[in-house]
């Protein structure tokens, strides 16, 4: 005898009837909005308890699943330690402990170890600790610190007297991200949201004073710009952006003279972007000026004086030209080389040029398909390059790169116990042509001898917004889908920036739909071409790609087995129409304003919680975090209940609402790693028959 199924949560309607150019739209969830309404936190623990109850079949294999995940972790790890000055600095994590441990040592590395910061301690009786910057002082003498306890990012400024090893009276509360020491070692700058949480105000603070003595620097009253500030590698200037989608400028003002005031290096203009680097006597400018890959500009510095005396536009010189189809991403500059990151047909490469001759040369790397970083690289004067290269196969590895020789060290590839072996695995990186013939890449991994007839399961993930490249790197929680014979593959779709500026203004605003007729035509391509078959494909993304998941799920529900939305962004219209949320002005030139006739019908077309059907639904699992404080707890909601009310199916569709994190789910790594098992055991429950572990 088969057990009845638990009935899902049914939410009340309460209609909302708005009407925006002409078009006349039905609410019945706007309620979920306030999180005080006597129905939000009732329905929200009702969908928990409806999702742990349909899941329940599967506790078993995500068990199974996070001891496998956590058996290939070497929980009791360390960093390989970056030199800085005199000292040298690691984190390092401990069996059992759910965050990581700061430490140094002074003068070499056999030195006694000095634990600056214990996460772990820090982060006693809070259900969530997070930061969101540390920043020691040039002179090594004190630590700052920026810590969020709710996930709703809103951070507290710290400072601590590392010789004395106590905290100093210093307190300032409901801060954004974005921390930098004056070279005096007792001036900081920090950052304070304006009411949608734009980081827009930079103030200056001096230790041991009150906060109401605090001096604002600078703001940006523009809605669409985001502020920054930072110091620079070299630790003489204090850089002060202000940018949006499609513009910006920068400020700066000398470390060693923190009173004096910012000095613009060129004023925003519609269109023209640009960053700053110091190098040695000027400033390398990155920009799109005419060049819609970026090129680089220097720009002459001189410091004599009261104020910088820093070069307009008009004397700025071209360093590095452009060259259409080569990305510049951004550039390292050290005392004796320049470091560019730039990307090429798809892949990041890293280009060095020395400044006593010009000679220049690339970094190779191996492999089809990987990501590469530059890593910690605080001394100015090196002529060492750090940085991290990963593959879908391949862990994350970290080399130090003699850019005089060309020598590469390997100093660490992360441990991956439990008998992990590359060779059992294979990368692929294809190209699929799109509906409009645009070539799109795909990365894949799957086991070595992987034949395609067609009945292998297979994740495809993507992501497709703001610019933002998807690298194939290594996820150790990734093999045991792999290791059950799912092959891992992402989606480059439009939107994101692999190949290039043109790659990211394909896919936003009135082109947006190229991103996901883009995921559509990739996910064709692998049923067609036997990688998998429609009973076999799942499809997951979070946020701007949880709004991918979205989109496809109205528009090709048949085409998927199931999918998984994390904390996606579905709720397009009302979002973009209320500039009191997070995000949302500046983000009307990544989406479109929808107040604006055109543009409103464009994101009416696609939004998802605005187009659900009376049609069959893949399985689906959508989840969000109640202090979300990027997409609303509310959005993900709402969808659920629409797609509850309106599919004609009876597929598990299942919201799993995390009541005590925000945007990037837990912040322990148990319990985020319970995550990872919980979405797997999903995906892995919902094919036609369940796979065995290799």
């Amino acid at each position: 005898m088969t057990a009845s199924l638990p009935s899902p949560p049914v939410a009340k309607r309460l209609p909302v009837v708005t009407t925006l150019h002409g078009d006349r739209r039905v609410d019945d969830y706007a309620y979920f909005r306030d999180l005080d309404h006597p129905e939000t936190i009732p329905y929200l623990e009702a969908e928990n308890a409806y999702t742990a109850a349909m899941t329940a079949h599967s506790t078993a294999l995500e068990q199974q699943l996070y001891d496998e995940m956590l058996g290939r972790i070497k929980e009791d790890d360390s960093q390989v330690p970056v030199r800085r000055n005199g000292w040298y600095y690691y984190s390092r994590t401990e069996t059992g402990k759910a965050y990581p441990i700061f430490a140094r040592k002074r003068g070499a590395l056999t030195a006694p170890e000095e634990i600056y910061y214990d996460q772990n301690a820090e982060a006693e009786g809070h259900a969530f600790h997070a930061l969101g910057g540390m920043e020691i002082s040039p002179d090594h003498s004190r630590l700052a610190v920026l810590v969020d306890t709710t996930g709703y990012e809103e951070f507290t400024l710290r400072v601590k007297d590392l010789e004395r090893g106590v905290w100093l009276v210093e307190r300032i509360e409901m801060l954004s991200v974005g921390l930098a020491w004056a070279s005096d070692n007792a001036t900081l700058f920090y950052m304070t949201p304006d009411a949608a949480k734009r980081g827009d105000r930079v103030w200056r603070h001096r230790l041991g004073t009150a906060r109401a003595e605090d001096v604002s620097v600078y703001h940006d009253p523009d809605a669409l710009f985001n502020v920054d500030v930072v110091l620079s590698r070299d630790e003489k200037w204090i850089f002060i952006s202000s940018g949006s989608f499609t513009s910006s400028e920068w400020h700066v003002i000398p470390a060693d003279r923190p009173a004096t005031a910012p000095r613009l290096l060129a004023p925003r203009r519609p269109g023209v972007e640009y960053e700053v680097e110091a190098g040695e006597g000027l400033f390398y400018i990155v920009t799109n000026e005419n060049a819609t890959d970026f090129k680089v500009m220097i720009a002459p510095v001189d410091v004599s004086g009261d104020a910088p005396g820093v070069s307009g536009p008009e004397a700025w010189t071209e360093w590095l030209v452009h060259r259409p189809g080569v990305f510049v991403e951004g550039i390292l500059p050290f005392r004796r080389h320049v470091v560019i990151i730039e990307r090429r047909d798809g892949l990041r490469q890293v280009r060095i040029t020395a400044l006593d001759g010009g000679a220049t040369h690339d970094v190779r790397f191996p492999e089809p398909a990987y990501g590469v970083f530059p890593s910690a690289n605080p001394m100015y004067d090196a002529t060492v390059m750090r940085f991290t290269y990963s593959s879908l196969v391949t862990p994350h590895t970290l080399y130090d790169y003699d850019m005089e020789t060309g020598v590469r060290t390997l100093l660490k590839r992360d441990d991956v116990l439990g008998g992990y072996d590359a060779t059992h695995y294979e990368v692929e990186r294809l190209f699929v042509t799109a509906r409009d013939g645009t070539q799109l890449p795909v990365s894949l991994v799957h086991r070595t001898g992987f034949r395609r007839h067609g009945k292998a399961p297979l994740l495809l993930y993507a992501y497709g917004s703001y610019g933002s490249t998807t690298e194939p790197t290594f996820s150790s929680s990734r093999v045991s889908l792999i290791d059950r014979d799912v092959t891992y593959a992402i989606a480059h779709v439009r939107g994101g920036q692999e190949m290039g500026r043109g790659w990211y203004d394909d896919g936003k605003m009135m082109q947006k739909m190229n991103t996901f007729t883009d995921f559509i035509d990739i996910a064709d391509y692998l049923v067609n071409e036997g990688y998998t078959s429609r009973d076999g494909l799942v499809a997951q993304g979070g946020s701007a790609g949880g709004l991918l998941m979205g989109v496809v799920a109205n528009l090709r529900p048949e085409l998927f087995r199931a999918i998984v939305a994390d904390v996606p962004f579905v709720d397009v219209i009302n979002t973009m129409l209320d500039a009191s949320l997070p995000l949302t002005a500046q983000e009307w030139e990544q989406w479109g304003n929808p107040h604006h006739p055109a543009e409103y019908r464009y994101l009416r077309s696609y939004s998802p919680y605005d187009n659900v059907a009376a049609q069959g639904y893949p399985r689906m699992l959508v989840t969000s975090g109640v202090h979300d404080s990027r997409v609303a707890y509310f959005e993900p909601t709402k969808w659920v209940a629409r797609l509850r009310a309106t599919r004609t199916d009876s597929n598990p569709l299942l919201l799993k609402m995390n009541m005590g994190a925000g945007h990037g789910g837990a912040s322990g790594r148990y319990e985020r790693l319970r995550e990872h098992a919980f979405s797997a055991a999903f995906i892995l429950a919902s094919l036609p028959s369940l796979p065995t572990a290799r």
